[in-house]
């Protein structure tokens, strides 16, 4: 179960990120579908493993959506060689720009993500737990 759960969200988050890809336009050499594909996939993945842990979701639904889509949407690899690229054509402060934006801005989306996630677990005023 798990292994089809891995296959199908790979699947789906392979087409989202080529379909997402094409249609976010870029700005200039600024590689912006993939940065913001990748942010999207951190606050994603920081809201999924935070409910998964809260509502005990399913291990195969964890694999498939955490491993397996959320896997094949992001793409650091892409990240990686859009750098280089900057960098090999002499494109320096965007290079440097698209570095510092997918770090910090990944690291903040998966805080925002842990924290949307945790407010599923904290009751509001006036619920009664």
């Amino acid at each position: 179960m798990n292994i089809l759960a891995l296959i199908l969200g790979g699947f789906l988050g392979t087409l989202l990120r080529y379909g997402l890809s094409l249609w976010i336009p870029a700005a200039g050499a600024f590689p912006v579908p993939i940065l913001l594909i990748n942010w999207a996939g951190c606050l994603f993945l920081g809201w999924l493993f935070t409910v998964a842990a809260i509502r005990n979701i399913h291990p195969s639904v964890r694999i498939g959506a955490g491993t397996g889509f959320t896997g094949a949407f992001t793409t650091f690899s892409t990240f990686t060689v859009q750098t280089v690229d900057a960098l090999d054509s002499g494109h320096l402060a965007i290079a440097l720009a698209y570095l510092l934006s997918s770090l910090i801005g990944g690291l903040l989306m998966a805080w925002a993500g842990v924290n949307l996630g945790q407010k599923m677990r904290t009751p509001k005023a006036g619920d009664h737990a």
